[in-house]
């Protein structure tokens, strides 16, 4: 029977709502940044990663590193839909005094293995992670989940060297590749060109997906580290900034804005509520 993902969309979908709730009512941004990546999240949340409220502590687990951690309400939310944080906790986010932060912070909130802010470190710490694993015979993989903006960052070019000259098969640098970074497009902030041919001159195994296709996300995370054994895998997953909602899909200015009462209910009567 073929898989209809439902599970996958269905979550999705919820992550989505609370993500909207969440920043209308805390005046956050990056809601477009964050939905542009859910996909991406839900697929490794519910289908891919080893990961649970219970081995958060087990050498052999999983990890997942949120490199670009300004989309922390929307990981926050996935958390809290996995059972890895309680639900409650969310009406803690950018509260003074709590530990739910506008950027992910490691130690404070289970589940956060890198505490982010400044861009271009979630590869490298992913390669210290991932090559930690092998020297010390510890199973599990290490995805790292990158914007396209960041690798404007020569430390994400430095990083894909050092994995594919470790030959890190344990590795999967995701890249969102929604086309939009903080003060304009790609092209007219730093036109990177090839992102995928770049990666596999570095020594990359690469390939491209459509970052909203649930089959295409889930069959590229299952077989990235099958796929080419002795070599670390980058995935060029091509989204919409602002997936979700009409109003915000492809519009700079989500990267920065919150919905208002109107635009929530918008984004909640598009997202079936």
């Amino acid at each position: 029977m073929a898989d209809n993902y439902n599970d996958i969309r269905e979550f999705a979908t919820k992550v989505r709502k609370e993500v909207a709730k969440i920043l209308n009512r805390t005046h956050d941004s990056h809601i477009g940044g964050g939905y542009s990546s859910i996909d991406i999240l839900s697929v490794l949340y519910t289908r891919v990663l080893n990961i649970t409220s219970e081995n958060l502590n087990d050498p052999n687990r999983d990890i997942f590193i949120l490199s670009k951690g300004h989309i922390a309400a929307s990981l926050y939310t996935v958390l809290a839909y996995k059972g890895i944080i309680p639900f409650s906790d969310l009406d803690k986010h950018v509260v003074d005094g709590e530990n739910y932060a506008g950027h992910s912070r490691r130690y404070v909130v289970p589940g956060i293995e890198m505490s982010a802010g400044s861009l271009g470190h979630g590869a490298n710490v992913g390669i210290g992670m991932a090559y930690a694993k092998r020297c010390m015979g510890y199973t599990g993989n290490v995805y790292v989940l990158m914007g396209d903006g960041e690798c404007n960052e020569g430390t994400v070019w430095e990083a894909a060297m050092c994995a594919a000259r470790f030959s890190l098969s344990n590795l999967v640098l995701i890249v969102d590749r929604n086309r939009l970074q903080s003060y304009g497009s790609d092209v007219e902030v730093m036109n990177m060109g090839d992102m995928a041919q770049k990666f596999r001159s570095f020594g990359c195994n690469v390939h491209e997906i459509d970052g909203h296709d649930y089959r295409q996300i889930l069959n590229s995370l299952m077989t990235s580290t099958a796929r080419m054994p002795s070599t670390p895998t980058v995935i060029i997953a091509n989204t919409t900034k602002g997936k979700g909602a009409s109003f915000m899909e492809n519009r700079l200015e989500w990267h920065f804005k919150s919905p208002n009462d109107e635009q929530l209910a918008i984004i909640l009567k598009e997202l079936g509520e």
